[in-house]
């Protein structure tokens, strides 16, 4: 088969594509509200008042400084899920936390605390430049951050939740479709270029007989959206140069989020159809939902926003960086 053969039905893979991907879901909003109702017989929440969003202190986040991990740290074992390096550590008060290693360590733990300032469920994560953890193995990835002597570089360390995790939820399926909680959460996902909006990092979990719906890996941010050769993750350079909002209409706004794989990768069905739908996330938001969660991130001073890429251990030019591209993006919003 000659190349020209093999672009043609590559090509037409991505045509047929483009008429079976659905956009979205089906069904009124309404309806799969009163279906989760029925279904569970559980409250289900996806965003709880910040309070005054003005005070709270980003450098530490949803922990606060008192839950932030100190003391002596020993293994427990490798955790083999998701792309990056992670294994589980506990500590000498017994607090078991999950440690992150890797490009997705910085940008994470600055994503958290933007999405828990806005009112939404998150992590107690740090981010600790070194780390020392006694009785350090041989992991099956991600030693080249592990010195022979048990030093750990560059970790973000997740406090362990006392809930149960459940399962996990769709953008497209959740009792929350059409609500500003949920379509505010959509426009925090392109504010952050959040580029990874997989169901398996949707989760959600239980605790005191209600649910709790959490974006619970936000890695894959503050770099540039795009196919597996274009997209980045914590680099300014691309943050910086990529677009926010792509286009609006009286009632709407059309968000950026490029994640459909290149065309001639299209022979994987499965992952292109997945991928096409996942830039339908971001796309027809009204435009109050996300002015209203552009109006809580505009309570956040610049001081703020600096002080949650400070605390992911960037550099002060970073800092400044990425701070002033999230500020333009919450102008934007607010402009809607």
């Amino acid at each position: 088969m000659n190349g020209r053969r093999q672009l043609w039905i590559a090509s037409s893979i991505v045509i047929t594509l483009g008429f079976c991907a659905p956009a979205g879901a089906s069904g009124s909003a309404k309806n799969q509200v009163s279906r989760a109702e029925t279904n569970s017989g559980a409250s289900a929440s996806i965003w709880r008042d910040p309070g005054d969003i003005a005070s709270l202190n980003l450098r530490y986040g949803a922990g606060g400084k008192a839950h932030q991990p100190a003391g002596k740290f020993k293994f427990v074992k490798e955790v083999k899920e998701g792309t990056s390096a992670k294994f589980d550590i506990e500590d000498d008060q017994g607090v078991r936390w999950r440690a992150k290693l890797g490009e997705e360590a910085k940008p994470e733990t600055a994503a958290i605390r933007l999405l828990w300032a806005a009112g939404y469920f998150a992590d107690e994560d740090y981010y600790l430049p070194e780390l020392r953890v006694e009785g350090m193995q041989k992991l099956s990835r991600g030693n080249k951050f592990i010195s022979a002597d048990g030093v750990i570089r560059g970790a973000r360390l997740k406090r362990h939740k006392e809930q149960k995790k459940i399962g996990n939820w769709s953008w497209f399926d959740n009792p929350f479709v059409g609500t500003k909680e949920l379509n505010g959460l959509k426009t925090m996902m392109a504010l952050m270029n959040n580029w990874d909006l997989k169901e398996i990092n949707n989760a959600i979990y239980e605790r005191g007989g209600a649910r709790y719906y959490e974006v619970s890996d936000v890695g894959a941010t503050f770099g540039r959206t795009g196919n597996p050769f274009t997209r980045s993750k914590s680099n300014l350079k691309d943050y910086r140069g990529s677009k926010f909002i792509q286009k609006t209409t009286s009632e709407q706004v059309d968000l950026v989020l490029h994640s459909r794989p290149f065309f001639l990768t299209a022979i994987d069905i499965p992952n292109y159809r997945k991928r096409t739908r996942m830039e339908g996330i971001v796309k027809k938001i009204p435009r109050e939902h996300a002015k209203w969660v552009g109006q809580l991130l505009g309570r956040l001073s610049a001081e703020q926003i600096r002080d949650s890429f400070r605390a992911a251990g960037y550099s002060p030019e970073e800092v400044e960086g990425f701070a002033q591209v999230v500020q333009g993006r919450i102008a934007e919003l607010n402009q809607l």
